[in-house]
């Protein structure tokens, strides 16, 4: 592309603007484009679909994402009582979102979002409304940052008592340089015992010549770098947790609602796991 282009964004009245390069793709509005949302640009588009050309199944494997992490959720609420989720990474706001899927359950449940996207930080506060007895709120804050990370959860959540940590779909833009193992660990041991981590991390070892094709497309227009990783590997966020069944899977087959969404394309490991 022939130079940076670059937009304001005011996501409440009143609040300074967000610079955004819009010449550069960044993931969070990848996926929305894949979602078909609106929150894009023409570079995110054209990232967007040189990863469809590398595979075809994309867009449905990223729609079995948003089906596990309605799913997790739902569990989470529903069976395991959980109340507060930390949903760290969570892009531009669409339908089916942890609050959505945990407030319909347990209208009085907290969620605080993270992420460090420039447009995220532009429209989330203005779409992630809460439920009337919940509390919703967004945070711009880097994952790597752990003691940030820490610190703003604890302006609304009560660390002392069990949270849902959701890691959904962002560990792959940490490369194995920075330790996300590492990362992650130090957030669980924040957390109180009961609490919850939830994973997806696209694969390595499922369809792996056109995953690889893939991330190396989507490494090269994007700012984010993608770091594919095993079943292996991605296990070992899950190290000192007790996974629930069925384990570290392909994401449709987490607890899928029948045999035919377990079939479904999916080339992301998923799982969760309790301290």
């Amino acid at each position: 592309m022939a130079g940076n282009e670059w937009r304001d964004a005011a996501p409440e009245a009143g609040t300074p603007p967000v610079r955004i390069d819009t010449s550069v793709a960044h993931m969070a509005r990848v996926q929305d484009y894949w979602l078909g949302g609106r929150d894009n640009f023409a570079a995110d588009r054209h990232a967007g679909d040189e990863a469809v050309a590398a595979f075809p199944g994309l867009v449905a494997s990223v729609r079995s994402t948003r089906a596990f992490l309605a799913r997790t959720v739902g569990y989470l609420t529903a069976e395991e009582g959980i109340r507060q989720f930390l949903d760290t990474g969570t892009g531009i706001p669409t339908a089916g979102n942890t609050h959505s899927v945990a407030q319909a359950i347990a209208p009085d449940a907290l969620v605080l979002y993270m992420d460090n996207d420039p447009v995220v930080f532009a429209h989330a506060r203005g779409l992630l409304s809460s439920g009337p007895h919940g509390s919703t709120a967004y945070v711009n804050t880097d994952l790597r940052d752990t003691g940030k990370v820490l610190t703003d959860a604890t302006r609304m959540l009560d660390l002392s008592q069990p949270v849902a940590l959701v890691l959904m779909s962002v560990l792959q833009f940490i490369p194995d340089a920075e330790d996300p193992w590492k990362i992650v660990a130090t957030l669980l041991d924040a957390l109180a015992p009961g609490s919850f981590l939830v994973v997806s991390h696209p694969a390595n070892d499922i369809e792996a010549r056109v995953m690889a094709t893939m991330a190396a497309r989507l490494s090269e227009l994007m700012a984010e770098q993608v770091t594919l990783r095993s079943q292996e590997e991605v296990e070992g966020f899950f190290n000192g947790l007790r996974l629930v069944p069925p384990g570290i899977v392909r994401i449709p087959e987490w607890r899928p609602d029948s045999a035919e969404v377990a079939s479904r394309v999916g080339t992301m490991w998923g799982g969760v796991g309790q301290k």
